[in-house]
């Protein structure tokens, strides 16, 4: 599924010996909520563009089309709250079947603002949170979801021919995080990514994030 909130975190890559990734990855001078909210942002403004004649087309994420990528994304948000309140994740399904085709950015906005509510509590970034790869300080599980929807933005965007205003700055951060938490070897197994795609230093920060996770920009 090519999705970050698979990969499991162990004792080695933690600071505590419980499995909980180290915190150090998040810069202490940028709220991790504030690019949070971005990127739930623009992945709402490129699910509202989607076309229904682009339903059945296939996404760089290979699992998704088009409409399978809606329907998940619509499901992270939520996930999203739930995390937030410090409620199980799997009580969110990793899709909401239940929505109709076309029906998916009618069920962002609801998503979007119940995200905005919870994550309004700064308090929120300092308490360990149960996310499917394990349990995280609230400030690391930001920025995991600020890179799973920004990555699944490009995937849907790319898939429908969307061009995105991405914010470098934001997409740097995620860069950072990403490297520490997503080795660029092995992939594979437990580490659900192809392997990291070669591109210029000086390439465009997207880019550079998405090949980071094995897709070809």
């Amino acid at each position: 599924m090519n999705t970050t909130e698979q990969l499991i975190p162990t004792p080695s890559d933690s600071a505590d010996g419980t499995g909980s990734t180290r915190t150090d990855a998040v810069p202490s001078s940028v709220d991790p909520r504030t690019d949070l909210a971005a990127a739930v942002a623009l992945a709402g403004r490129t699910l509202s563009a989607v076309r229904p004649g682009q339903y059945d087309a296939p996404t760089p994420c290979e699992e998704f089309d088009v409409r399978r990528l809606s329907s998940h994304l619509v499901a992270v948000v939520r996930r999203i709250a739930v995390i937030g309140r410090g409620e199980d994740p799997f009580s969110v399904p990793s899709f909401a079947a239940e929505i109709a085709d076309g029906g998916w950015a009618a069920a962002w906005g609801p998503g979007a603002r119940e995200v905005a509510e919870v994550w309004a509590d700064p308090g929120v970034l300092g308490r360990q949170l149960r996310l499917p790869m394990g349990v995280l300080p609230g400030a690391a599980a930001a920025a995991v979801y600020t890179h799973e929807l920004t990555v699944h933005t490009w995937d849907l965007a790319r898939a429908t021919g969307q061009e995105p205003a991405w914010d470098p700055a934001l997409i740097e951060r995620v860069i950072a995080v990403v490297r520490r938490a997503l080795p660029a070897e092995p992939r594979g197994g437990r580490i659900p990514f192809g392997d990291v795609v070669e591109v210029a230093p000086q390439a465009p920060a997207i880019d550079r994030l998405v090949a980071w996770t094995g897709r070809r920009p």
